[in-house]
């Protein structure tokens, strides 16, 4: 297994637990299983407690990616964030799809189909992030020069 790949599994993992653990407790105690009241729009507890966890784990899974697994990409920190935004937004997206697809299409355990919808999302997510939101700049050696076609006429 090549080490960006391990270093990701690490990671990846590391922040889901942290993701899962901050959902536990904002669900449990500072929502206390109850609606969430937010002026014009009432959240239920789990959904609250989905932004809160979503949140935490989309800043602590940046530096895990940022300054671990593709820290050789020298595209600069704030084109890095928004790609990984984008890319986490997407991920939630087509977790949500996924996981209504396979519980209501399918009629697959929701705990099986969110097993089955998270090792999906990982390989999407590794891809994207690999390839899109950390990759690295092509680098020219010095030695290669443009041509110039106005010569060869």
């Amino acid at each position: 297994m090549p080490l960006q790949a391990f270093r990701y599994l690490v990671c990846g993992s590391a922040n889901t637990l942290f993701g899962l653990a901050v959902f536990y407790v904002a669900y449990h105690y500072i929502f206390r299983e109850e609606d969430f009241n937010f002026r014009i729009y009432a959240f239920e507890s789990y959904t609250a407690a989905l932004i809160v966890s979503f949140t935490a784990s989309f800043l602590f899974g940046f530096f895990l990616m940022k300054y671990i697994v593709f820290d050789d990409s020298k595209i600069k920190g704030h084109v890095q964030l928004f790609r990984y935004l984008l890319v986490c937004s997407f991920n939630l997206l087509l977790n949500y799809v996924l996981l209504k697809v396979a519980v209501e299409g399918l009629h697959i355990y929701p705990t099986f189909a969110q097993i089955g919808t998270t090792a999906i999302i990982i390989i999407v997510s590794y891809l994207a992030q690999r390839h899109f939101s950390f990759r690295k700049k092509k680098v020219f050696p010095d030695y290669v020069e443009e041509e110039d076609h106005s010569k060869s006429l």
